[in-house]
């Protein structure tokens, strides 16, 4: 389509074909940008509002996954896996005539869009990978592993709403330094939810669902692609050596990370924001038809 915003740039609201109500917008003009945040997180948490892409004549489309922010639920706590969230993804974009798109994604919204550039490669101009998490190696399986910290947070937002999820929540593993900043961003995110019963559910499905099988399988994504990883110390949720991984595997991609000591730059909206344009940028012509 056309490299221009059509009218009525604004509040989007997208109906999936399972019922759900997508809430999101769309602003600026240019080549599209589809923005997805992760778990327990809403569209806001992406680039962290900067305004960054839209000033340099790209445009702009983020949207609360369901559940999450703005969204319906699902109509199934079960429906919230990687397969479903993927096709929100492409609800979207056929909703905005959106042939193809630069897709970048924050955590669980990264490991969407890996699963969309799996499926469907022609739907992919480019992606932006933003602390990925999912290591298919050590996808956790039972109880006993990461998989029932998951479930304790879930059960302490039904039962103690966002006191009961901090409550709920593993401060310990973050460093001094930055846990007042963690605590503060993830009460905020909490707080910013019409349905966390929702969240609740897709607290217990995400982490169960795996968005690939295998860590090979991604050397078949062919997209220009920037892995954006932070560093152990201050988001050890989402480990360095899984950036570095996704990044080894995917041809060409570029990783990027934080100097030792400073602040995660996935914190960084306009650096996320710079890394993003820096990509468009250097997509090949035939990549920029949308």
């Amino acid at each position: 389509m056309p490299d221009s915003a059509p009218p009525g740039v604004g509040r989007l609201n997208i109906l999936t074909d399972d019922g759900v109500e997508l809430a999101g917008e769309q602003t600026g003009a240019g080549l599209p940008i589809v923005l997805l945040h992760g778990l327990t997180a809403t569209r806001r948490y992406v680039v962290m509002g900067s305004r960054l892409l839209e000033r340099s004549g790209r445009r702009v489309i983020a949207y609360d996954a369901r559940g999450h922010g703005r969204s319906a639920p699902a109509p199934d706590p079960g429906a919230y896996g990687y397969d479903r969230l993927a096709r929100d993804l492409l609800a979207v974009m056929d909703s905005l005539g959106l042939e193809r798109a630069l897709l970048a994604g924050a955590s669980m919204g990264s490991q969407t869009i890996v699963r969309c550039a799996l499926e469907h490669p022609d739907r992919v101009a480019a992606l932006g990978l933003i602390t990925p998490a999912y290591d298919p190696d050590a996808h956790a399986t039972g109880p006993d592993g990461e998989l029932a910290a998951w479930d304790a947070l879930a059960r302490g937002l039904r039962e103690g709403g966002v006191e009961g999820f901090m409550a709920a929540y593993d401060f310990t593993s973050v460093p001094d330094a930055w846990r007042a900043t963690v605590e503060k961003v993830v009460r905020q995110r909490l707080s910013a939810h019409d349905h966390p019963e929702a969240v609740a559910d897709a607290l217990q499905t995400v982490p169960r669902s795996r968005p690939f099988e295998c860590i090979e399988e991604l050397a078949g994504i062919d997209a220009p692609t920037v892995v954006i990883a932070s560093r152990d110390e201050a988001d050890p949720g989402h480990p360095l050596a899984v950036g570095e991984r996704y990044a080894r595997t995917i041809p060409g991609a570029r990783l990027l990370v934080e100097e030792p000591g400073k602040s995660p730059l996935a914190w960084q909206g306009g650096q996320v924001s710079r890394a993003l344009l820096d990509l468009a940028a250097h997509l090949p012509q035939e990549r920029r038809q949308m």
